[in-house]
């Protein structure tokens, strides 16, 4: 293959440099909220995971402005629950904001 304008060429080349640098320099950026903390809450008698959305909702930074059945759902997602029953005794995780 003969370059036949070098000018060209390089020009072409260079943009290309920059578009993949640019590409490469804003996907290291992350979308999430910050970065999010785990803490473990036990569970008593009479705890529900309604009652726990709702608190979560109101304290936790993480869960503002969220539906309560999206807080349930992903607590249950988080804890590999397959319903919402707890046991007394059991420990989950719940996302807290840092």
């Amino acid at each position: 293959m003969k370059i036949v304008n070098k000018v060209k060429f390089v020009r072409t080349v260079s943009i290309l440099i920059l578009l993949i640098g640019a590409l490469i320099i804003f996907s290291k950026n992350t979308y999430s909220k910050g970065q999010v903390k785990y803490k473990d809450v036990f569970i008593y008698s009479g705890d529900t995971l309604w009652d726990i959305a709702i608190e979560e909702i109101t304290n936790n930074k993480y869960f503002q402005n969220k539906d309560i059945r999206e807080v349930v759902w992903e607590l249950k997602d988080i804890n590999n629950l397959e319903d919402s029953y707890l046991i007394e005794g059991q420990n989950i995780k719940i996302p807290n904001m840092s």
